[in-house]
């Protein structure tokens, strides 16, 4: 097809099987990372509320290329043998976490403050408002831009290519030295990555009107 080779298609296929596994670590490991980075940011402690910031201002200040070539050579430095996969899923929870942190602490601030208020009149503890009253709001007026944020999650692993990990832009890389076709391959390559995309986009979006909808 095209001068391409079902096998050579399945191999991309492969690639973006890759793609996936990377995205969902960096997504989880951002989850993990990212959560008490917002919890730190809104904590109102000194502290706390100055690390949490220049971890995110650190992290977003560094190009993700350069975070994975930090990890990935700079852990061998001490003598830990660290593949591309691991290195790859590291800077990509670093790098999710700085971003997922501040769109979570945005989102539990733009909980209005009448409702801590209301928690304090049942008389409430500080930990059963923020669990019972805030969260479930703030989870809510999150799910968009998270999703929103995961699509570009799945397109910033491409930059994984330059540890030699293999993803989808890794393996067109090599079909495209193998067949000199780049139009047909990196064309294909873009279109697997629309059709992992899209649907992501479209259920952050219809998420959105329907909050929207609700809160009319």
């Amino acid at each position: 097809m095209l001068g391409v080779s079902l096998d050579q298609y399945g191999f991309l296929v492969q690639g973006a099987f890759w793609t996936v596994v990377l995205s969902l670590m960096g997504f989880v490991g951002g989850t993990i990372v990212g959560l008490p980075v917002a919890l730190a940011r809104i904590s109102g402690g000194w502290f706390l509320c100055r690390a949490s910031s220049l971890y995110v201002q650190f992290v977003q200040g560094i190009p993700l290329p350069v975070i994975m070539f930090v990890v990935y050579f700079g852990v061998s430095i001490y003598g830990f043998d660290v593949n591309a996969l691991v290195a790859a899923a590291i800077a990509m929870t670093l790098y999710s976490s700085a971003y997922l942190g501040e769109i979570w602490k945005g989102c539990i601030q733009a909980v209005p403050k009448t409702q801590w208020e209301a928690g304090e009149c049942l008389a409430l503890t500080n930990l059963q408002r923020f669990i019972y009253i805030i969260l479930p709001q703030a989870l809510r007026i999150a799910v968009p831009p998270t999703v929103g944020f995961l699509v570009q999650i799945v397109k910033n692993t491409s930059y994984s290519v330059v540890i030699g990990f293999f993803d989808l832009t890794y393996s067109a890389k090599i079909l495209n030295n193998a067949t000199f076709k780049p139009f047909v391959i990196f064309t294909a390559a873009a279109l697997i990555y629309f059709a992992i995309c899209f649907p992501l986009s479209r259920y952050a979006r219809r998420f959105e009107l329907r909050l929207h909808r609700r809160h009319a």
